[in-house]
């Protein structure tokens, strides 16, 4: 039998809240996805004027970010022709993104979910994603 830890609503939302602030303060709308450690969608907001294209886009950096039990930016790096990830993005139907902006939420060195952000830039994604992180309460 397994026990497995997994954010909540509650915590869902927390997430979002700091990556909504974030973006309120560089003035860019974005699509937050929060999935939980499975990759599985648990809260999604689309903020007034985030990009159509980037509810999907979000949905799957976080995906990503709780799947892969990594940053997308590091997939990036990775993914590039010759290095050992060479053609990851096309995985599982294109799901894997390799673009910054999805990072895993990880409590007590485990991940328990992901957060994904999108309509920005790659390093406005990151900003926000991380902001969002940084919100996030851990009881150690």
């Amino acid at each position: 039998m397994l026990t497995i830890n997994r954010l909540s609503l509650a915590d869902a939302h927390i997430l979002i809240g700091g990556a909504r602030a974030k973006a309120e303060e560089i003035g860019v709308p974005m699509c937050i996805a929060i999935t939980d450690e499975s990759g599985q969608l648990i809260a999604f907001e689309r903020m007034d004027g985030g990009k159509i294209t980037s509810t999907i886009i979000a949905q799957d950096k976080a995906y990503t970010a709780a799947g892969a039990k990594r940053s997308t930016e590091s997939y990036g790096t990775a993914s590039q022709p010759g290095q050992p990830a060479y053609g990851i993005n096309s995985a599982i139907g294109g799901r894997l993104t390799v673009v910054a902006g999805g990072i895993p939420v990880i409590v007590e060195g485990e991940v328990v979910g992901g957060i994904g952000v999108s309509s920005g830039t790659p390093a406005q994604d990151h900003a926000c994603a991380l902001a969002g992180i940084d919100r996030f309460p851990v009881e150690v």
